[in-house]
């Protein structure tokens, strides 16, 4: 078959529709992926957006062509499809979604059985090639569909890792995403005082993208936060896995912090476990691991390689910086709203604003926050700045990392969009005002081709 090979991305599949991303090419990752997994039932999930339910249809075809039963979840969010292969024991699963990536875009998340991830090292390079050659096995009889509602199991499934909240006003921007869907549900299960914004589905987007790792699209959640005093606002992504939050005085808790807040708390749940955190998170993650006697180790950015690390450590919790958030607990899987429930909980336990617990650990560190910058030879641009800085402590475990006594930073190539991302970190202003100003300038001289 003759498609578009790009969209097969490092641990997902994603495109835009239909330039990219067709009914077609959805047909026979469905095939593909009936193929790859072991016997059982296949669970089949899909966010809001306008081709989502037709591509999801398409997925469905080709594994009930392949012989295989199709639960079909409905619209979902992504970490209720993990839960939905953890807790029902599927063979596997697909979630039709994009994230946070804008409107025109569409993809699919692969799952493995146990909730094992399906990325490029783990089988998505094996999907692609049975598409690209059209080799599937023969089907096994004809596959059939049945549909399972797992909303009220999940987000009880979800509530179990905050035993102790009390009613605080909490603010959720759903970014009209599929978090949405958990609202009503939170309002019915627990004392929390919830006020919403964005909660109706629309893949349009029709109010702010929904990524909230950019600081433009969290700011009608700090003006509710502000507004109503309340205890803190919680954003999620576009398919719901991914949170952050803004404390009670509506500053931006970055992931970094409350990656390290939800170190310390796991922490005194199992004292020594293991952490682990990606690669261009704050340094203040594996110190506040390391203060709190855990064992921290560093892994690469993307959801399929750290729930394959935190098998093979045996991790109890990890961390990155866009606001994805891994538990033991949950198969292991990423949960934007189990993040955000642990720290409505620690919130409830401990008496204190966010703001106070956060103060320690923003105290520190100052960071550029992430930078994307539109580069055709990524690599190119890469080794110029390589260059520039190479009287530095370098790495290379994602992207390049180089690091000095008092600032690092890590450039490294998006892998779900064509970008170059760029994160700073420092001890002081002055520092990370002026690295970020040469870094930007040899990265814009790499773009204009003066090099």
């Amino acid at each position: 078959m003759n498609f578009n090979q790009s969209i097969f991305k490092a641990y997902d599949i994603r495109g835009k529709v239909p330039a990219e991303l067709t009914p077609e090419v959805a047909r026979a990752v469905g095939r593909a992926l009936a193929d790859f997994l072991p016997p059982g039932e296949v669970a089949l999930g899909r966010d809001m957006r306008p081709d989502s339910s037709e591509l999801a249809s398409a997925l469905s075809a080709g594994l009930t062509g392949q012989g295989r039963v199709v639960v079909d979840l409905g619209q979902i969010t992504s970490d209720m499809m993990y839960y939905a292969v953890g807790q029902y024991g599927f063979a596997g699963g697909a979630m039709v979604t994009a994230s946070h990536n804008p409107g025109e875009y569409n993809g699919i998340k692969l799952t493995a059985k146990g909730v094992a991830p399906i990325g490029e090292d783990s089988g998505l390079s094996v999907i692609k090639q049975t598409i690209t050659d059209d080799s599937y096995q023969p089907p096994s009889g004809d596959g059939t569909v049945r549909s399972l509602d797992i909303l009220d199991g999940w987000v009880k499934h979800a509530l179990t890792f905050a035993p102790n909240l009390t009613a605080l006003k909490v603010g959720i921007d759903a970014g009209n995403g599929m978090g949405g869907i958990i609202v009503p549900e939170l309002q019915k299960l627990t004392n929390l005082q919830i006020s919403g914004l964005y909660l109706e589905l629309d893949g349009t987007f029709p109010n702010h993208p929904a990524n909230p790792l950019v600081y433009e699209n969290l700011k009608d959640l700090i003006e509710l936060v502000k507004a109503n005093q309340l205890d803190c606002g919680i954003a999620f992504d576009g398919d719901g896995d991914r949170a952050f939050m803004v404390d009670d005085n509506g500053e931006v808790v970055s992931g970094s912090v409350l990656g390290a807040l939800l170190s310390e708390h796991f922490l005194k749940l199992n004292p020594g476990a293991t952490i682990l955190y990606n690669a261009i998170t704050s340094k203040i993650v594996p110190e506040t691991i390391a203060a709190a006697g855990g064992k921290a180790i560093r892994t690469r950015v993307g959801h399929s390689f750290i729930k394959a690390d935190m098998r093979q450590h045996g991790a109890v919790f990890a961390c990155e910086h866009s606001g994805h958030f891994y538990f033991q607990d949950n198969y292991n899987a990423d949960s934007g709203v189990i993040a955000a429930l642990c720290v409505l909980d620690i919130i409830s336990q401990t008496g204190k604003k966010l703001s106070e617990l956060c103060r320690p650990l923003r105290q520190k560190y100052l960071d550029s926050g992430e930078i994307n910058f539109d580069v055709s030879d990524k690599d190119k641009t890469i080794a110029l700045v390589s260059e520039h800085y190479s009287d530095g402590q370098t790495d290379n475990l994602d992207g390049t990392t180089i690091s000095y006594p008092d600032w690092w930073f890590n450039l490294r190539p998006s892998n779900t969009e064509p970008l170059l991302r760029l994160n700073i970190e420092a001890e002081n202003p002055e520092t990370l005002k002026q690295n970020l100003e040469v870094i930007s300038k040899i990265i814009q001289k790499s773009i204009d081709s003066k090099y």
